[in-house]
């Protein structure tokens, strides 16, 4: 670690910067002497800001590293041991608790590893780089002000090398927002108090419009011949025309309210489970945008609450996938007359769709997965017009 003078002219300049901007901002002259006084730059953030994953992730992978006995047996325990708490605030938010602490467990590990930075730091040496300094000097801003208002000091002030903090890892503009002082002890310290980390969480869930008495969607059944075509976040149907087409509840019982919409969704394929997903894992989605991500915290909440596991496992899929892989195939869709989106080497849902119309113009099951049987396939269909 490097102070802000010492060897590193262009990040002092910087800070420098920072320090006339800050006032400008409104930040006193203590915090901007506490935060960046002594503020240090710091190598490893960007280079773990530059790094991309090589491979693509699959939903195996994804699930199984996240989602095990333990995890599900330590969040029912503290599931236990904070009720009455939690179901307080589930009274005023209509959060159920077990989401709650399903968050809370994939977050931070229920409060066992908050991250190993000094936020400020990471902040300070993210919004002095080119990359993209605009969105982290307002989170600076943003972190200084929290130390402004007295919720927590520079020291504590620990998360991710993004900024993350605290036992739900909100960034500092989302603690501004969102951020609440349960305990009443004049704080909103989210590292410190778990009823503060509880209702923040409940009240960011809240306001990014959870329905109260909605779950997050289900595990289901699927046909043997069903249209796969029909996955999709973004093919909403109400479980009357689910059940027409013969989707059921691996639980055996109705599905839901026949009037309400959900989206098929099949993150391994045919070949794995299947999931009927409501408005509230689109909620899930705005906090974390990744499918992975929300369909492990519906699962673990499920599971903290008494679930049982999946009723279909997720298959081992051995080999790996790369970026650059996914760049060619989306060159190679897009050459077929198929639009995959842009050629970023990021299997998204553009890039699932178009391998989706792809399968379904070559007679496979439409499922939109890619393996190695669909990557070469698309090289081979491409590789043909070519010549």
């Amino acid at each position: 670690m490097q102070p802000a003078e010492a060897g590193n002219p262009q990040f002092g300049e910087c800070i420098s910067r920072m320090k006339d901007q800050a006032r400008v901002e409104g930040i006193s002259d203590r915090t901007i002497s506490q935060v960046l006084g002594n503020v240090r730059y710091l190598p490893r953030v960007i280079e773990l800001d530059r790094r991309q994953p090589e491979f693509t992730q699959t939903f195996a992978n994804y699930f199984n590293a996240r989602i095990n006995e333990e995890r599900v047996q330590r969040g029912r325990e503290l599931l236990a041991r904070h009720r009455a708490l939690l179901r307080q605030i589930e009274q005023e938010s209509g959060i159920p608790a077990q989401f709650l602490v399903s968050f809370w467990g994939l977050e931070t590990n229920y409060g066992g590893f908050f991250g190993d930075f000094r936020v400020t730091d990471s902040l300070a040496t993210l919004a002095c780089d080119t990359r993209r300094s605009s969105f982290f000097t307002q989170e600076l801003f943003n972190a200084m002000r929290i130390v402004d208002a007295g919720d927590i000091v520079v020291e504590r002030m620990i998360g991710s090398w993004a900024g993350a903090m605290g036992h739900m890892q909100f960034m500092p503009s989302t603690f501004l927002r969102y951020a609440k002082d349960i305990d009443g002890d004049g704080r909103r310290d989210l590292w410190g108090s778990i009823p503060d980390a509880m209702g923040s969480a409940a009240n960011f869930l809240r306001q990014l419009g959870w329905v109260a008495g909605l779950n997050w969607g289900q595990e289901v059944r699927l046909p043997p011949s069903f249209d796969y075509s029909l996955a999709g976040r973004d093919q909403l149907m109400n479980y009357a025309e689910w059940e027409r087409l013969g989707v059921t509840a691996v639980s055996g019982t109705s599905l839901g309210p026949r009037e309400h919409k959900a989206a098929l969704l099949v993150p391994s394929g045919h070949q794995g489970p299947a999931f009927l997903v409501t408005q509230n894992f689109h909620v899930i989605m705005r906090w974390n945008r990744s499918e992975f991500y929300a369909l492990s915290v519906g699962h673990l909440a499920d599971r903290i609450a008494g679930a049982t596991g999946l009723y279909r496992l997720p298959p081992i899929e051995n080999v790996k996938i790369s970026r650059e892989q996914v760049r060619q195939l989306q060159k190679d869709l897009l050459s077929l007359g198929i639009d995959a989106g842009e050629a970023d080497g990021v299997l998204g849902s553009a890039t699932r769709k178009a391998i989706s119309r792809f399968q379904q113009k070559t007679q496979r099951i439409a499922d939109g997965h890619l393996d190695t049987a669909v990557l070469i396939a698309i090289r081979e269909a491409a590789s043909g017009l070519s010549r």
